[in-house]
């Protein structure tokens, strides 16, 4: 049974709903890849952790809400080493079932979010990168994903990527049994394996330690900015 909480408190995750968690111990290996440019820490590639984890990065391409690529064409699925190892601990849940996670999205350069604010400017969608902490896929700690079949296939869901409508909320709003069991498998194996999901986004997870990794750069959120900080896609 999936487990839904009250909004936490912090603007900038109020609107993630928390998925029932239960204690993981990740066996993969971290094989760690330097990041040049704008990231001041590590980050790995997930396909480095489970290789069976398959990446569609929609940035890279012109399937997104910008219709033009936003990452360079070999630019791989990039996160933090901890959070790369809750992902595969939901792909292991997922295959008992014949499924498996497909990943949209993971680090995303702060130059990629300022010209995703500047198209979109909705901070129910879009976190401005320059209010608070910004957007937690530039600190490697959120994931936008999907289901895929035992073949690696997408199957149905809500909506696609980038679905900027009610039909993309968290909580599934309409009646088709098919899409909803769908959904509810991909919360439920993100959510054992430490994940938050976003109210208005179902593709998108955030790590629970989130706080722990942004403490480990030295950033201070001081109430001030926590009243700043805008609600918007993390």
């Amino acid at each position: 049974m999936l487990i839904f909480t009250r909004e936490l408190t912090f603007r900038s995750i109020r609107r993630c709903a928390a998925g029932v968690m239960l204690p993981f111990l990740a066996a993969s290996l971290v094989a760690e890849t330097p990041v040049t440019g704008e990231v001041g820490f590590k980050l790995v590639d997930i396909k480095s952790i489970d290789p069976s984890i398959a990446v569609e990065l929609r940035y890279g391409g012109t399937h997104n809400i910008m219709r033009r690529p936003l990452y360079p064409p070999s630019m791989p699925a990039l996160i933090q080493p901890g959070v790369g190892q809750q992902l595969a601990g939901a792909q292991r849940f997922l295959r008992l079932y014949k499924f498996g996670i497909k990943i949209w999205d993971a680090y995303r350069p702060k130059s990629v979010q300022s010209q995703l604010w500047q198209f979109a400017h909705n901070d129910l969608y879009v976190a401005n990168p320059e209010s608070g902490v910004g957007s937690l896929h530039t600190w490697g700690v959120a994931v936008d994903a999907t289901l895929v079949d035992a073949w690696g296939q997408s199957v149905l869901m809500p909506t696609d990527f980038d679905d900027f409508t009610p039909a993309a909320m968290l909580r599934y709003p309409r009646m088709d049994s098919l899409i909803r069991s769908h959904l509810r498998l991909l919360q439920m194996a993100m959510g054992r394996n430490g994940f938050y999901g976003l109210r208005t986004e179902w593709w998108h997870f955030c790590t629970q330690k989130w706080k722990e990794y942004l403490a480990s750069r030295d950033t201070q959120v001081t109430q001030h900015s926590r009243q700043q900080q805008s609600g918007g896609k993390l």
